[in-house]
């Protein structure tokens, strides 16, 4: 293919795509620009596997430290492990992109998306969601888009099309758009109480961006002379399916129309079902047609029953407006809270019960030295809160080996960070360097919405001063044709077999974080918004049932929590703080048992179990720090004496010398005769000199100066 260059502006941003100049093995490629952010995105068709009865889309986002024009760190110098920032990023194309590929392709299919420049003005993750279109596209995958991405930033009261860095941390809304010429596919959101009306805004601002880039790339592939493929699907016997329809489709409707509000017991009674099912085709010759069918393949048999249950229980919401538990279709599940469920050793912890979902959140206090550095292409260097999330196979009743946190672990921890984010205090307020760990300890449905309640029960507990609670609800649907259904709080069930999940999270004022996957091809805006204003009654029945356990944050932060004090310096005399090799600064530590850190504006932390060492900590670097002026009282100590007189310390790290004249108010014959090695004096700076040399007397001190002096030092 010739090279070609083509020019998109949104919303008055060039972006640029290059085609035909890189990887011309790879099905399709593009060099996504914008600025001078750059993101080659390729993407790569296999024929299938056998035995494979999914779609096996693997989708990489890699980042190259060169991009920026540094060397990785660490031994090998290389990279490793793709940081957190990458993880959420192949999220975030992964997202939108699967929905749109045929649900019966079979074929291996990976994209990879690398940032190979980045100016850290314009971020890469925009770029190579489009990028993944054109890709797919470029290699003629069966696919239903173009799909268009395009982040909406909020400054002051306007919107902003794919908003820099700068502009992204100055705003009130981090909102991420995915469409297809079908509707929006996916939403992300992190906001800073933003109500609903401007939420609902700000999509319908955002889709209109994404639809210059749907026409941009048609028109692209236009000019190429590529079009949409469309392939048939592979013809099916139907003859199993009609059988299994004919065996089970009554005793399902039986047990989804008992609405058992247990979990367990409606799975077992499927599970009944499907079995005799199973039973009824062994009965079968083997040369009958429905046994040579389910034998030629095993998984089948399970395959057919999910998706009549599937289809039976949407009917049942489509026509009967009532789910599988008998909730209504607005109606959240019973709720249960509790705070302070470990000892205080862990600082805080919070447990959140909704329905058979059970998440235990527990809080960590750090000092500044904990937070997070960060090794990625992006402007944060450190990251102060955390929130980390582990669903371990025994909260749905299973086994399989327990690893590092997958993709999954990661972006529900980050979808609660962003949640929890606007509503935490500042640094200057509260110095602690925040880690929440959510413990699913049982799932069905949610989980990441109940770590949000669980860890705003947490950190109350700990004591942390949030502006507002925050809670958070999941939003599923059910579409038949033109029937919409939009279910409040949905289980695992509705959540498998329907065609959403809209996390929506904030507090009693606006929403602080969003999240939207689609397993259709897109959604119009009308119904979005009954979504996002249906989940506000529900975030609020929430929010309210947590506050009956706990209505503000703890006084106190636990005992076991490490005290806090924080004290400014002059950035000049940081040095002085560490000294030679860090040596003044580790006897500090070593002295009082606290931890300190400095930063480079002259901030110092300093941390620790012991109230008391923190104080002792602060009083020494307070009294290093201190400048010294004629005129000032101290009790200091004898260190020093030659034969013209005596070195007082004053505080550590400086002391100055009193002459032997200054000794007493008669004469003196030898300085040993009015003071001795490690006596403590009461004496008064004369001058400190151009050279900074300090000058002392004992005489002239008024009685009240030398009892301060001695309380100060007490």
């Amino acid at each position: 293919m010739s090279e070609i260059v083509k020019s998109i502006s949104v919303d008055g941003r060039d972006i640029r795509l290059t085609i035909g100049r890189f990887a011309p093995q790879a099905g399709g490629a593009v060099l996504v620009e914008s600025g001078d952010t750059s993101v080659l995105v390729t993407a790569t068709r296999s024929s299938g596997r056998e035995g494979i009865d999914f779609l096996p889309l693997l989708i990489d986002y890699e980042e190259r430290l060169y991009a920026a024009g540094r060397i990785p760190g660490g031994f090998l110098r290389r990279e490793g492990r793709p940081p957190e920032k990458a993880t959420l990023t192949c999220r975030l194309i992964d997202r939108p992109m699967r929905p749109l590929f045929p649900n019966w392709l079979r074929d291996d299919i990976q994209i990879v998306a690398s940032t190979l420049s980045m100016d850290e003005q314009v971020p890469p993750d925009m770029l190579a969601i489009t990028g993944a279109s054109v890709a797919t596209l470029l290699a003629k995958i069966p696919f239903k888009g173009p799909l268009g991405a395009v982040r909406v930033g909020l400054l002051g009261d306007d919107f902003v099309i794919n908003p820099t860095y700068a502009e992204i941390a100055e705003g009130d809304l981090d909102l991420v758009v995915a469409g297809s010429p079908d509707g929006v596919i996916m939403i992300e959101a992190g906001a800073s109480e933003v109500p609903e009306e401007d939420i609902i805004e700000a999509i319908d601002f955002g889709y209109e961006a994404v639809g210059d880039l749907i026409k941009a790339q048609q028109e692209l592939m236009a000019e190429l002379g590529i079009e949409l493929v469309e392939e048939n699907p592979p013809e099916t016997d139907s003859t199993l399916e009609n059988f299994i329809r004919e065996q089970s489709s009554e005793p399902i409707k039986k047990v989804l129309a008992r609405f058992d509000k247990d979990k367990n017991v409606r799975d077992a009674s499927l599970d009944e079902v499907k079995d005799a099912v199973k039973v009824a085709i062994a009965d079968k010759p083997e040369d009958d047609p429905v046994q040579v069918a389910a034998a030629a393949n095993p998984k089948s048999v399970g395959k057919v029953f999910k998706s009549i249950t599937k289809e039976l229980m949407r009917n049942q919401v489509i026509n009967d407006n009532v789910r599988v538990d008998g909730r209504k279709l607005d109606e959240v599940r019973p709720i249960s809270c509790k705070v302070g469920v470990l000892p205080q050793r862990v600082h805080g912890s919070g447990l959140f019960n909704r329905g058979l979902t059970q998440v235990m959140s527990v809080v960590t206090l750090g000092s500044p030295g904990d937070a997070q550095k960060m090794d990625d292409l992006h402007p944060d260097e450190d990251k102060r809160y955390m929130h980390h999330y582990n669903f371990p196979p025994y909260s749905v009743g299973e086994t399989r080996p327990m690893r590092s946190p997958g993709r999954r672990e990661i972006g529900h921890g980050a979808l609660a960070e962003r949640a929890l984010l606007p509503v935490l205090p500042d640094q200057e307020s509260f110095p602690y360097v925040l880690r929440v760990v959510s413990e699913v300890l049982s799932s069905n449905g949610s989980t990441s919405m109940g770590s949000v309640c669980g860890s705003t029960l947490s950190l109350m507990d700990a004591g942390v001063p949030l502006a507002k609670p925050v809670s958070g609800a999941a939003m599923g649907l059910i579409k038949e044709g033109d029937e919409v259904r939009v279910l409040t709080d949905i289980q695992g069930l509705e959540d498998f077999l329907g065609d959403m999940d809209f996390k929506v999270a904030g507090t009693d004022h606006g929403i602080t974080a969003l999240q939207m996957d689609m397993k259709i091809t897109g959604l119009p805006m009308e119904v979005i918004s009954k979504a996002i204003h249906q989940a506000k009654p529900a975030r609020l029945h929430i929010l309210e049932k947590m506050l009956e356990v706990i209505d503000k944050p703890r006084d106190n932060t636990s005992p076991f929590a490490p005290r806090m004090l924080t004290i400014k310096i002059d950035p000049d005399q940081i040095g002085m703080i560490i000294g030679p090799g860090g040596k003044t600064i580790k006897g500090i530590t070593e002295q009082t048992g606290a931890k300190i850190d400095i930063e480079d504006d002259g901030r110092v932390t300093i941390s620790a179990i012991a109230e008391d060492g923190a104080e002792k900590a602060r009083q020494i670097i307070a009294g290093m720090t201190r400048k010294l002026a004629a005129g000032d009282v101290f009790l200091g100590k004898v260190t020093r004496i030659i034969p013209i007189g005596a070195f007082v310390s004053l505080v550590p790290g400086k002391e100055g010398m009193i002459h032997i004249s200054q000794l007493a108010d008669y004469r003196v014959g030898k300085v040993e005769d009015e003071v001795s090695m490690g006596d403590e004096v009461v004496v008064k700076i004369r001058e400190v000199d151009n050279r900074g040399r300090i000058n002392l007397t004992r005489l002239g001190i008024h009685p009240d100066e030398a009892a301060a002096a001695r309380a100060a030092s007490s």
